[in-house]
Formats: structure tokens, sequence, C-alpha cells
């Protein structure tokens, strides 16, 4: 790892991220990581800056998970009113945390909370733990991290140079793990 790589922000956000998983791990909720600390977890090394931290939960441990960050010293963050059936902001010093929610459709298929049409893959929510800077997470399946990148071009989202990127990283990475 590179020094820049390993900054005062990133420092911040794995503290973040190693409390979060303290905090889970009593209320014994489970949650994935999406974004870019998935991908920087699945291949163990920090290879970017982070603007956040991105998390994947069931929507039922929404009430308890609120009110233990809440106790913990995490800052709610207003979420526009059509997001906030499927995520809850907070942010903790200088680290923002999004924690979006999942749940079942009437069907049975897997879909962010309040918004049924994402209908999400069957095996999104890999149960095996990575691990970077001695923190232990689940991450989201490579595949579904790569079909948001490519669901966001498609509704109109201008690729960021991150998401061009960041698709190339997972293709490599689904093609080692054999996913």
């Amino acid at each position: 790892m590179t020094p820049e790589l390993f900054d005062e922000q990133t420092d911040s956000q794995l503290k973040v991220l190693a409390e979060i998983s303290e905090i889970t791990d009593e209320l014994e909720i489970e949650f994935w990581l999406r974004g870019g600390w998935a991908i920087d977890f699945l291949l163990g090394k920090i290879t970017r800056p982070h603007d956040d931290i991105d998390l994947v939960t069931w929507i039922h441990n929404r009430e308890r998970l609120e009110k233990a960050l809440k106790k913990a010293g995490y800052e709610p963050i207003p979420v526009r009113k059509q997001f906030c059936n499927r995520q809850s902001d907070f942010h903790k010093g200088n680290v923002e945390i999004t924690f979006s929610y999942i749940t079942h459709s009437v069907n049975g298929s897997l879909i962010m909370n309040g918004l049924p049409e994402w209908k999400w893959m069957t095996d999104s929510l890999l149960s095996k733990n990575f691990k970077l800077h001695g923190i232990s997470a689940n991450v989201l399946n490579p595949k579904q991290l790569l079909k948001e990148k490519e669901v966001y071009q498609q509704i109109g989202r201008t690729p960021r140079q991150k998401d061009i990127e960041s698709k190339e990283v997972l293709r490599g990475i689904i093609s080692d793990l054999d996913l």
C-alpha cells in the first residue's frame, strides 16, 4: 500500500468500519459492504481514497441499528424523501456512512426496500468474510457490484472515472474468484 492512499480520511473510515463492525456484532446484525470499500476488501488492499462508506443490511434491523449508532455518537444526516425508505445516512467526525436496506418483494426477490423494480441477484449477499487492516466484513457479490455500476449508466447517470475503473477491477475480481 502506498502512503498517499493511507491518509487521515482513510484512517478515520477504517476506525468507523471497525466500530460499526463491533456495534453490529453486539446487535447480532449482519451487514455487507458495497461501493469502493467492498472492492478494497475483496482485493485485500486499499486502492484509492473513498468519499464515504456504503453498507447494506436488512430493513428489519433499521430501528435497532439507528438507535445503537446514535448512542455511539453517530449523527443522522437528513435523507431526501424519495430515499427515506431505502437508506439511513450518518456521519461521525468527517466520515459519512450510508446504510441501505434490503428486503424481499412479495414474490420473494431480493430488493432494495422501497424499490421493488430493482431486483438483486439471488447470490448478492456473500457469506464469506473478507479482511482488511484487521477488520472483517461481508461484501456484496462482485457481480452485484458490477451490475449496480452498469444500471447507473442505463438510467442516465454520467459515469465517473472511478466507476469506469471500478468496473474493470470488478471484472478482474469476478474472473479471479471464478464467480
